[in-house]
């Protein structure tokens, strides 16, 4: 049986039981990572799993079953419908979807160079030169590591949906601690678990993870000696990484609207978000335009069709500092009365699809790191993620960076060590008065959500920013 025709047999079994809406995905997936350690190979992981998953709607219930054979779609179809029946059985609010276009289509992301082709001993050589290079320059623990996912879906829904999709990913990283005496410091390249997006190894190549090695050694070895981040209230520039978490967790969270209607509160929180200010709230100042794009080329949280199967769309979730725009699906948008989804995405066949961040991320600034570093008589700037903190409604956040240094009189100053900044959601975007036009898509591997937990791949567009009256220098 063929991956369309499993999917079209569950999705009939669905509507033959009763459901007056059914949608199916079978999905195929391969992954590798590979991890070193000073200069020998640690972990090899290679995995493969496949599946069809089945959603079905009676009344205001969904139902969701999944099997790993596709021989039994039509089994999985009934059983979704059964669920779905009893959870129609208690009282709900009409469960709609708002529509969207059906019709067949295939989509697959760009790739240059299979991952999967490029010989493991090359990609081993990689890590292991890599992480040998670290140590040689002062590194205690020198880690490096790739990962890369191929994942094929073919989805199909009762109103007409044919889809095939092909996305590859992949991305890699180098990290090097050095310890000394009751200190332990960290730098990476070129983030705190590396870079990721939906292209093919030439990503990887472009990353020349090695060219770095011996500046994240020395920049961690020499942070065990640099100043402790003064604290109290000052101006903080962020660099593009830092401040892509910034939004994945102040802004990306928040706007999920499964969230925002509290379907969505137990592992994860809700939001400080209340629909009825959708289009009134000030979320930050001027600068601050947000973008929901999951067709930006190359981007982790980049697609063809969601799991519900509505087309990729680029749309405003801030303009001009104005919360204009939410990430939902076809059922929380029409409960919220908007018309759009496109959001819904699960991390594999046997998990329910939700609302999930796409490329989620800043529109370019009109300024450059150079020209706002001049600006700032009196700051700090950090840069790269080293740890998060943030409250069940995404509002209150402290996050700590990996290296700091001051900004004193438009130039940088000393390299400080353990830099830490705290601050509430719009209050802190409110106080953006600088942005850069710098912009880098970071892609983010492990966000997690849901219960049973999922894992989702997200892209956040993001360049440096200057941000005024941030406290820094709180230790937890």
């Amino acid at each position: 049986m063929s991956e369309f025709d499993a999917a079209t047999a569950a999705v009939e079994a669905a509507l033959a039981a009763g459901a007056r809406y059914a949608d199916a995905r079978v999905m195929y997936r391969r992954q590798e990572s590979m991890t070193a350690l000073n200069g020998e190979i640690e972990e090899l992981v290679q995995d493969e799993d496949a599946g069809l998953g089945v959603r079905a709607l009676v009344g205001s219930g969904w139902g969701f079953f999944a099997v790993p054979d596709l021989g039994s779609a039509r089994g999985a179809g009934e059983r979704a419908a059964a669920i779905a029946a009893a959870s129609a059985s208690v009282a709900g609010p009409a469960a709609d979807l708002v529509p969207v276009p059906a019709g067949s289509a295939t989509w697959a992301s760009e790739c240059l160079v299979d991952p999967l082709a490029v010989p493991l001993s090359d990609k081993g050589d990689l890590l292991v030169t890599a992480t040998a290079e670290a140590r040689r320059a002062g590194a205690d623990l020198a880690e490096g590591l790739y990962h890369i996912w191929d994942t094929r879906k073919w989805f199909v829904s009762s109103e007409g949906h044919r889809i095939e999709q092909h996305i590859r990913e992949c991305g890699a990283g180098i990290a090097a601690t050095a310890v000394g005496e009751g200190e332990t410091q960290r730098r990476s390249y070129p983030a705190f678990r590396g870079q990721y997006g939906t292209r093919g190894w030439e990503l990887v190549d472009e990353l020349d993870i090695g060219a770095h090695a011996t500046r994240v050694a020395e920049e961690a070895r020499a942070l065990l000696t640099a100043p402790q981040c003064p604290a109290g209230q000052t101006t903080l520039i962020l660099g593009s990484e830092q401040l892509a978490l910034q939004i994945h967790e102040s802004v990306g969270h928040a706007i999920e609207l499964d969230r925002i209607l509290g379907w969505e509160a137990a592992f994860a929180g809700t939001s400080w978000l209340e629909l009825d200010r959708l289009g009134r709230l000030t979320y930050g100042s001027e600068l601050m335009n947000i973008v929901i794009d999951p067709t930006i080329p190359g981007a982790l949280g980049s697609f063809g069709y969601d799991d519900e199967g509505t087309p990729a769309a680029r749309r405003y979730a801030v303009h001009n500092g104005q919360w204009v725009g939410v990430l939902s699906g076809r059922d929380s948008a029409a409960v919220a009365g908007l018309d759009y989804g496109g959001s819904v995405r699960s991390d594999g066949w046997a998990r329910l699809p939700m609302v999930r961040m796409t490329n989620v991320g800043l529109e370019p600034g009109p300024h450059t790191l150079d020209e706002i570093v001049a600006a700032t008589d009196d700051g700090v700037y950090m840069e790269n993620n080293r740890s998060w903190s943030i409250d069940d409604k995404r509002l209150n956040f402290q996050f700590g960076c990996e290296i700091g240094w001051e900004v004193k009189n438009g130039r940088l100053g000393r390299m400080l060590r353990n830099p830490t900044y705290t601050g509430i959601g719009p209050r802190f975007w409110r106080s953006m008065d600088m942005l850069s036009g710098e912009i880098v898509t970071w892609g983010t591997p492990n966000c997690g959500k849901g219960q049973p937990g999922q894992i989702g791949h997200t892209g956040h567009p993001s360049a440096p920013a200057r941000f005024t009256g941030v406290r820094v220098g709180v230790r937890g």
